[in-house]
Protein backbone atom coordinates (compact mmCIF):
# COMPACT_ATOMS: atom_id res chain seq x y z
CA UNK A 1 0.00 0.00 0.00
CA UNK A 2 2.89 2.33 0.90
CA UNK A 3 4.31 1.92 -2.99
CA UNK A 4 1.14 3.08 -4.32
CA UNK A 5 1.05 6.03 -1.68
CA UNK A 6 4.39 6.96 -2.51
CA UNK A 7 3.27 6.85 -6.73
CA UNK A 8 0.44 9.11 -5.80
CA UNK A 9 2.50 11.18 -3.93
CA UNK A 10 4.72 11.56 -7.27
CA UNK A 11 2.20 11.99 -9.76
CA UNK A 12 0.58 14.87 -7.53
CA UNK A 13 3.49 16.90 -7.58
CA UNK A 14 5.58 15.62 -10.36
CA UNK A 15 3.18 14.79 -13.33
CA UNK A 16 -0.18 16.86 -12.35
CA UNK A 17 1.26 19.95 -12.59
CA UNK A 18 2.35 19.60 -16.40
CA UNK A 19 -0.76 17.89 -17.39
CA UNK A 20 -2.86 20.77 -15.45
CA UNK A 21 -4.67 22.33 -18.91
CA UNK A 22 -5.46 18.30 -19.77
CA UNK A 23 -6.89 17.37 -16.66
CA UNK A 24 -9.02 20.53 -16.60
CA UNK A 25 -10.45 19.51 -19.87
CA UNK A 26 -10.75 15.78 -18.72
CA UNK A 27 -12.43 16.71 -15.83
CA UNK A 28 -15.65 18.08 -17.67
CA UNK A 29 -16.17 15.49 -19.88
CA UNK A 30 -14.75 12.57 -22.06
CA UNK A 31 -14.62 11.52 -25.45
CA UNK A 32 -12.68 8.53 -26.10
CA UNK A 33 -12.66 7.23 -29.55
CA UNK A 34 -12.03 3.69 -28.90
CA UNK A 35 -13.72 0.73 -26.35
CA UNK A 36 -11.41 -1.17 -25.42
CA UNK A 37 -12.38 -4.80 -23.99
CA UNK A 38 -9.26 -6.55 -22.38
CA UNK A 39 -8.93 -8.99 -19.45
CA UNK A 40 -8.32 -7.55 -15.86
CA UNK A 41 -4.75 -9.48 -15.62
CA UNK A 42 -3.09 -6.95 -14.00
CA UNK A 43 -0.04 -8.15 -16.65
CA UNK A 44 -2.15 -6.03 -19.52
CA UNK A 45 -1.71 -2.12 -19.53
CA UNK A 46 -2.88 -0.92 -22.88
CA UNK A 47 -2.09 3.11 -21.74
CA UNK A 48 1.65 1.22 -21.80
CA UNK A 49 1.47 -0.38 -24.66
CA UNK A 50 -0.67 1.80 -27.08
CA UNK A 51 1.36 4.82 -25.63
CA UNK A 52 -1.97 6.49 -24.97
CA UNK A 53 -3.23 8.74 -21.91
CA UNK A 54 -6.01 9.59 -19.87
CA UNK A 55 -9.13 10.19 -22.00
CA UNK A 56 -8.02 8.18 -25.41
CA UNK A 57 -9.25 4.72 -24.07
CA UNK A 58 -12.73 3.59 -22.31
CA UNK A 59 -11.54 0.39 -20.92
CA UNK A 60 -13.90 -2.55 -20.18
CA UNK A 61 -12.27 -5.41 -17.92
CA UNK A 62 -12.96 -8.48 -16.89
CA UNK A 63 -11.70 -12.15 -16.40
CA UNK A 64 -10.58 -13.86 -19.71
CA UNK A 65 -12.08 -10.36 -21.72
CA UNK A 66 -15.28 -11.57 -22.17
CA UNK A 67 -18.52 -10.57 -23.91
CA UNK A 68 -21.50 -11.95 -22.78
CA UNK A 69 -23.76 -13.65 -25.46
CA UNK A 70 -26.62 -11.60 -25.74
CA UNK A 71 -28.96 -12.00 -22.94
CA UNK A 72 -32.18 -10.58 -20.46
CA UNK A 73 -29.49 -10.72 -17.67
CA UNK A 74 -27.91 -7.03 -16.92
CA UNK A 75 -24.50 -7.50 -16.60
CA UNK A 76 -21.48 -4.81 -16.39
CA UNK A 77 -19.51 -5.91 -19.67
CA UNK A 78 -22.34 -5.12 -22.11
CA UNK A 79 -24.04 -2.29 -20.29
CA UNK A 80 -20.50 -0.69 -20.59
CA UNK A 81 -20.10 -1.48 -24.26
CA UNK A 82 -23.95 -0.16 -24.77
CA UNK A 83 -22.64 2.87 -23.14
CA UNK A 84 -19.55 3.57 -24.95
CA UNK A 85 -21.45 3.11 -28.19
CA UNK A 86 -24.51 5.12 -27.95
CA UNK A 87 -23.22 7.78 -25.49
CA UNK A 88 -19.87 8.45 -26.25
CA UNK A 89 -19.95 7.24 -29.82
CA UNK A 90 -16.91 5.83 -29.85
CA UNK A 91 -15.48 5.27 -33.79
CA UNK A 92 -13.22 1.62 -33.17
CA UNK A 93 -13.85 -1.32 -30.53
CA UNK A 94 -11.19 -3.81 -29.68
CA UNK A 95 -11.52 -7.17 -28.00
CA UNK A 96 -8.02 -8.19 -26.76
CA UNK A 97 -6.80 -11.16 -25.29
CA UNK A 98 -3.60 -11.83 -24.01
CA UNK A 99 -0.99 -14.84 -23.43
CA UNK A 100 -0.99 -16.92 -20.16
CA UNK A 101 -4.53 -15.93 -19.81
CA UNK A 102 -5.60 -17.93 -16.32
CA UNK A 103 -9.25 -17.67 -17.54
CA UNK A 104 -8.47 -20.13 -20.70
CA UNK A 105 -5.70 -22.20 -18.55
CA UNK A 106 -8.72 -23.15 -16.42
CA UNK A 107 -10.90 -23.93 -19.51
CA UNK A 108 -8.08 -25.71 -21.60
CA UNK A 109 -6.64 -27.90 -18.43
CA UNK A 110 -10.35 -28.49 -16.55
CA UNK A 111 -9.12 -26.53 -13.35
CA UNK A 112 -11.69 -27.63 -10.48
CA UNK A 113 -12.76 -24.24 -9.83
CA UNK A 114 -15.86 -25.25 -7.57
CA UNK A 115 -14.63 -23.44 -4.35
CA UNK A 116 -14.74 -20.07 -6.52
CA UNK A 117 -18.68 -20.32 -7.72
CA UNK A 118 -18.79 -17.45 -9.00
CA UNK A 119 -15.57 -17.74 -11.29
CA UNK A 120 -16.73 -21.50 -12.41
CA UNK A 121 -20.36 -19.32 -13.63
CA UNK A 122 -18.35 -16.75 -15.47
CA UNK A 123 -15.53 -19.39 -17.04
CA UNK A 124 -19.00 -20.95 -19.06
CA UNK A 125 -19.15 -17.69 -21.38
CA UNK A 126 -15.36 -18.72 -22.74
CA UNK A 127 -16.35 -22.48 -23.44
CA UNK A 128 -17.22 -21.47 -27.04
CA UNK A 129 -13.62 -20.53 -27.41
CA UNK A 130 -13.43 -24.31 -27.90
CA UNK A 131 -15.09 -24.46 -31.24
CA UNK A 132 -12.75 -21.34 -32.21
CA UNK A 133 -9.06 -22.89 -31.54
CA UNK A 134 -6.67 -21.95 -33.81
CA UNK A 135 -3.82 -23.89 -35.42
CA UNK A 136 -0.94 -24.36 -32.98
CA UNK A 137 2.09 -22.79 -34.21
CA UNK A 138 5.24 -24.93 -32.93
CA UNK A 139 7.49 -22.13 -31.90
CA UNK A 140 5.60 -21.43 -29.58
CA UNK A 141 6.37 -24.44 -27.77
CA UNK A 142 4.92 -26.07 -24.50
CA UNK A 143 2.65 -22.91 -24.76
CA UNK A 144 1.11 -23.47 -28.14
CA UNK A 145 -1.79 -25.13 -27.34
CA UNK A 146 -2.57 -22.42 -24.77
CA UNK A 147 -2.09 -19.39 -26.97
CA UNK A 148 -4.28 -21.38 -29.91
CA UNK A 149 -7.15 -21.23 -27.57
CA UNK A 150 -6.75 -17.90 -26.49
CA UNK A 151 -6.97 -16.89 -30.17
CA UNK A 152 -10.11 -19.25 -29.86
CA UNK A 153 -11.31 -17.34 -27.49
CA UNK A 154 -10.74 -13.84 -28.78
CA UNK A 155 -12.98 -15.05 -32.71
CA UNK A 156 -15.57 -16.49 -29.70
CA UNK A 157 -16.27 -13.37 -28.03
CA UNK A 158 -15.86 -11.12 -31.36
CA UNK A 159 -18.33 -12.36 -32.65
CA UNK A 160 -20.48 -11.68 -29.57
CA UNK A 161 -19.13 -8.57 -29.58
CA UNK A 162 -20.81 -8.00 -33.16
CA UNK A 163 -23.69 -9.82 -31.88
CA UNK A 164 -24.49 -6.44 -29.93
CA UNK A 165 -27.25 -4.99 -30.73
CA UNK A 166 -25.59 -1.11 -30.10
CA UNK A 167 -22.34 -2.35 -31.79
CA UNK A 168 -24.41 -3.94 -34.70
CA UNK A 169 -26.47 -0.64 -35.35
CA UNK A 170 -23.27 1.03 -35.11
CA UNK A 171 -21.67 -1.12 -37.36
CA UNK A 172 -24.58 -1.23 -39.92
CA UNK A 173 -24.66 2.54 -39.64
CA UNK A 174 -20.60 2.68 -40.61
CA UNK A 175 -20.08 4.62 -37.74
CA UNK A 176 -17.99 1.80 -35.41
CA UNK A 177 -15.46 -0.29 -36.58
CA UNK A 178 -14.35 -3.48 -34.33
CA UNK A 179 -11.01 -5.49 -33.84
CA UNK A 180 -10.14 -8.56 -32.58
CA UNK A 181 -6.61 -8.54 -30.95
CA UNK A 182 -3.99 -11.18 -29.29
CA UNK A 183 -1.46 -9.47 -26.91
CA UNK A 184 1.57 -11.43 -26.24
CA UNK A 185 3.02 -10.71 -22.96
CA UNK A 186 7.10 -12.37 -23.63
CA UNK A 187 7.54 -10.10 -26.91
CA UNK A 188 5.17 -7.12 -26.48
CA UNK A 189 3.62 -7.97 -29.70
CA UNK A 190 0.21 -7.70 -30.86
CA UNK A 191 -1.53 -9.79 -33.66
CA UNK A 192 -5.07 -8.96 -35.55
CA UNK A 193 -7.68 -10.95 -36.32
CA UNK A 194 -8.02 -10.94 -40.18
CA UNK A 195 -11.93 -11.92 -41.38
CA UNK A 196 -11.70 -12.30 -44.29
CA UNK A 197 -8.61 -14.83 -44.15
CA UNK A 198 -9.76 -16.54 -40.83
CA UNK A 199 -5.97 -15.74 -39.14
CA UNK A 200 -4.48 -13.70 -36.62
CA UNK A 201 -1.85 -11.61 -38.67
CA UNK A 202 1.03 -9.05 -36.70
CA UNK A 203 -0.39 -5.72 -36.29
CA UNK A 204 2.81 -4.24 -37.16
CA UNK A 205 1.93 -3.48 -40.76
CA UNK A 206 -1.01 -1.61 -39.95
CA UNK A 207 1.03 0.54 -37.47
CA UNK A 208 3.46 1.91 -40.13
CA UNK A 209 0.51 2.65 -42.42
Amino acid sequence: MQRLIEGYKKFHTDVFPGCRSQFHLLAEGQQPECLFITCADSRVVPNLFLDVGPGELFIARNAGNVVPAEANDVDGVTATIEYAVEVLKVKYAILCGHSDCGALKAVLYNKNVDELPMVARWLHHIDAALAFKQPERPEEGENAELAALIRGNVIAQLLNLHADPSVRRAMNAGTLQVFGWYYDILTGTIEQYDEQQRRFLPLVSEARA
